[in-house]
């Protein structure tokens, strides 16, 4: 590893008037609208310098032509964005998980890296008992790969890695798409995790995400504690993990609805496992099993809304509301009177103050009061940086609704 500590020659990147505010704070996304001109012609994954209108330094980063984010930001003080440095952030994340959250140990599962929230933008590590899921969201990053492969391979001991790249991602940034190995021995099948005392089995290679939705650990947990004696019906309920966690927690009896068969075969197998009675799954499109529920007249007591992300484009933020509101009207549609309505976005776009004005409209057209009991977010292994608060992108509102 190097010990070099100068920094080497980097283009220039400078900033418009007025528009070195942010970066100065350590906000670690420079756009193209923000740039006044490039000094030195970089290429796709070369270090700049970025300096404000009057050419004062504020901080290293990666170039890349061809992404809408043209410069990630990581260094705010003179220095090379070498192997030392990456060592260090990377050391600095595993630190916050072992020493200071406890995380860890055999069958856990847990985010080691992620991104902007540990000041590496464009890397996202996910921990599975012994095995890591790798994604790059940076063409800079990715094209060093091999450096952070050795230094999570170094820092975590893992027995082996996978990358995987998000397709969408991938387009907009120029990676190149679809699985590869990573490093060492990878595992054969699902690995098996313990999450809230519950066992599940995770595929990293074909999952969604990483395998898993580790950001909804806590919120299961929480949701759980209000199920005790009432039926659930649990909407995009993947490979069951709202469901189960609601059956530990003393629910009556669980229905878990979502389109992939793969994952309600594994939702079934994860009740079967954990000897959980009470757990029935179906495939099937949410909203027509909602208004198949309604006009039967079926109630629960509690209702999940888990959906994907709704907008993953400003464009789409319009349309992402409407679809939240559709959502969340026929899931109150068939919630029992003072029931409870657990309801997620993982739309980064849509602010929890948006969300929270979904839930009003959702209650003026339902005729329902609705009472936020918790506002709930993303773990503490997902932390949100101080200094880009695009990084809270998970909401999750416990509810109660009123009688008809």
């Amino acid at each position: 590893m190097t010990s070099d500590i100068r920094a080497p020659a980097a283009s220039r990147v400078t900033l418009k008037p007025r528009r070195a505010r942010p970066f100065f704070a350590r906000h670690p996304w420079v756009f193209e609208s923000s740039i006044e001109k490039i000094a030195g012609n970089p290429a796709a994954g070369d270090e700049v310098d970025v300096v404000s209108h009057e050419g004062q330094f504020i901080a290293r980063g990666l170039y890349n032509p061809g992404s809408t984010i043209r410069v990630r930001l990581y260094r705010w003080e003179e220095g090379p964005l070498d192997e030392q440095f990456w060592a260090g952030s990377i050391a600095a994340a595993a630190r916050l998980r072992k020493e200071v959250l406890g995380l860890g140990g055999e069958q856990s599962a847990f985010r080691l890296v992620s991104s902007e929230g540990d000041g590496i933008s464009g890397l996202t590590v996910d921990c599975y008992d012994r095995w890591l899921v790798v994604q790059f969201t940076s063409l800079a990053l990715y094209q060093q790969r091999e450096v952070f492969l050795r230094l999570l391979r170094e820092a975590t001991q893992a027995m082996g890695a996978i990358l995987r790249t998000d397709r969408g991602v991938a387009q907009k940034e120029g990676l190149p798409s679809g699985e590869e190995s990573a490093f060492g021995e990878l595992p054969e099948g699902p690995v098996t995790i313990v999450e809230n005392g519950l066992t599940f089995r995770v595929d990293l290679r074909a999952g969604q995400k990483t395998g898993f939705y580790l950001d909804q650990r806590l919120n299961r947990l929480a949701a759980a504690g209000y199920c005790r004696g009432r039926e659930v019906l649990d909407l995009f309920c993947f490979t069951g993990g709202f469901s189960l966690n609601a059956l530990r927690g003393g629910a009556s009896a669980t229905l878990g609805v979502d389109g992939s068969a793969n994952a309600i075969e594994l939702a079934r197998q994860h009740a079967a496992i954990n000897r959980l009675e009470g757990a029935q799954f179906e495939v099937g499109d949410v909203m027509k099993v909602l208004d198949r529920l309604r006009t039967e007249g079926k109630r629960f007591g509690v209702v999940v809304c888990d959906p994907p992300k709704y907008a993953k484009n400003a464009g789409d933020v319009e349309r992402a509301l409407k679809g939240y509101l559709k959502l969340n009207l026929a899931a109150i549609g068939v919630l029992e009177a003072d029931g409870v309505l657990v309801t997620c976005s993982c739309s980064g776009l849509v602010g929890r103050e948006l969300f929270a004005d979904v839930l009003a409209s959702a209650a003026e057209q339902s005729g329902r009061m609705i009472q936020f009991l918790e506002q709930r977010g993303q773990p503490p292994d997902h932390p949100i940086s101080a200094s880009c608060l695009e990084t809270e992108y998970l909401k999750c509102m416990i509810c109660r609704a009123g009688g008809w």
